[in-house]
């Protein structure tokens, strides 16, 4: 079977057979913007066929993979390099034009080395830290380790442990990891304003006891930062909105570690369709005997909790913030939405490297969550339509 994009008309199509009216709206615009009105849809929403044609157009750009063609991801590993037994870290602070969505015209944002969400730092506890910061903006800033106990000096917070740091200037920034876990780096002035336009990243410490590592502690095969944002390019993660936010891939019966940083202003309860999380640690404390099941987290701005996922049901699984006006609108889904795509044993591990690696192409026509969905019984029909 020959599964292809959807064209505008095939769309209008299928929404006149599906509530067997004309459609009177057009299609493929972008996603609804997210309005941070929480308010009931105004009387003026389109008319049942008008959604399910918009809503199909914005499904089918996530299927075809937009998550692949929009530049500029965030979350890349940072390299330190060494001076003696200290790991180096070097950033620059810059202004950025960031794509949200492969449709909407870049927004006028901030990020550490050109990125948002900033480079992921990993570090091991017990390592000397030299993070140096290299203001390249035309305003000033500051940066604060959300999560870890460090000198007061060391502490981020301008006009009261340091001077901000002017344009052209820099800071240096040391201290020992000592707090493990998943933790946060992100502009601590003007921070409502910056923070919101992108300067934030992840700072994760890893626990010295190998044994106490998700892989070997939970036999976790991936280890994913999740960040959410409510600000600049409206409901966000990773720097992304829906359609272009990026799937989880995995193999079923695979181990999944996700670390949930919310660096916005709202509460986001992530809800995960099809089974359940293992939520095992909070602002990187682990919970321990504490540890509980649930498929709705709640993540409080500043906060973090870690969570297990066993893809333990083959498809391709909703997952989204379940404020449902941060995932959802008239035209369709937007925002605070993606999938967790689990494939059958056979197929995962190329269907993931081609998620990872798009030039080695799709091992299957329509990619890896169209496959997955028809695999888990899906009869939708954006994901099985004929030549």
């Amino acid at each position: 079977m020959d599964v292809r994009p959807v064209d505008p008309a095939t769309a209008r199509r299928f929404a006149r057979r599906v509530r067997g009216r004309p459609v009177g709206r057009g299609i493929g615009r972008p996603s609804a913007e997210p309005s941070h009105d929480h308010s009931p849809a105004p009387s003026g929403s389109p008319a049942p066929a008008d959604h399910d044609a918009e809503a199909l157009a914005v499904v089918t750009r996530f299927l075809d993979g937009e998550y692949d063609k929009v530049e500029g991801a965030g979350n890349q590993p940072k390299q330190p390099t060494l001076d003696g037994d200290v790991k180096v870290f070097e950033f620059t602070v810059d202004a950025i034009q960031h794509k949200v969505d492969a449709v909407k015209d870049p927004v006028a944002a901030l990020g550490f080395d050109a990125m948002w969400p900033g480079p992921r730092v990993d570090v091991v506890e017990g390592d000397k830290i030299r993070a140096i910061f290299k203001n390249n903006l035309q305003e000033s800033t500051g940066i604060h380790f959300h999560g870890q106990r460090l000198p007061n000096s060391m502490d981020g917070v301008p006009l009261i442990t340091q001077d901000p740091i002017h344009p052209g200037d820099s800071f240096t920034y040391e201290f020992t990891a000592r707090t493990t876990g998943s933790h946060m780096y992100h502009s601590h002035h003007n921070a409502t304003d910056q923070v919101g336009r992108g300067l934030l990243g992840a700072f994760i410490v890893q626990p010295k006891d190998p044994a106490k590592r998700y892989d070997q502690l939970y036999g976790a095969t991936q280890d994913i930062v999740w960040i959410s944002n409510d600000s600049l390019g409206g409901f966000t993660i990773n720097g992304r909105g829906f359609p272009a936010t990026a799937p989880i891939v995995a193999t079923l019966g695979e181990k999944i570690a996700i670390r949930f940083m919310n660096e916005g202003s709202m509460m986001h309860p992530w809800h995960l369709h099809g089974m359940p999380m293992h939520v095992v640690a909070r602002d990187g404390y682990p919970l321990g005997s504490a540890s509980f099941f649930c498929d709705t987290l709640g993540v409080n701005p500043g906060e973090r909790w870690d969570v297990i996922i066993t893809a333990e049901e083959p498809g391709a699984w909703a997952f989204h913030c379940h404020i449902l006006p941060h995932a959802e609108g008239p035209t369709g889904m937007f925002g605070m939405v993606t999938a967790l795509v689990v494939n059958p044993p056979a197929t995962a591990s190329t269907i993931l490297a081609s998620a990872l690696l798009p030039s080695l192409g799709r091992p299957t026509a329509g990619g890896p969550i169209r496959s997955a969905a028809l695999a888990g019984g899906s009869t939708a029909y954006t994901c099985k339509i004929p030549a």
